[in-house]
């Protein structure tokens, strides 16, 4: 039996996983700074400039045909059954 991703499993995964990153970022900046503005201002920096390269990330590697197959379309339907 095969199983697909839902969309919004995705999605949830997603947003699970970037609070577990910021929560992380927070705890480990506080402790070496020891100061709440500094934290708060470093963890939002990170967090944004982590999110721009990921997506940077992923474009670029978009436009890299490597380790791609092509797939006809009865293959599509038959792995979402």
């Amino acid at each position: 039996m095969r199983f697909q991703e839902t969309r919004r499993r995705s999605i949830v995964k997603s947003a699970s996983f970037r609070v577990l990153v910021v929560i992380s970022d927070t705890v480990v900046i506080y402790a070496i700074t020891r100061h709440v503005g500094a934290t708060i201002a470093l963890t939002v920096a990170t967090n944004v400039a982590s999110t721009v390269l990921y997506f940077l990330h992923e474009r670029g590697w978009d436009a890299i045909s490597w380790g791609r197959r092509r797939v006809h379309l009865k293959q599509s339907l038959d792995l979402l059954l």
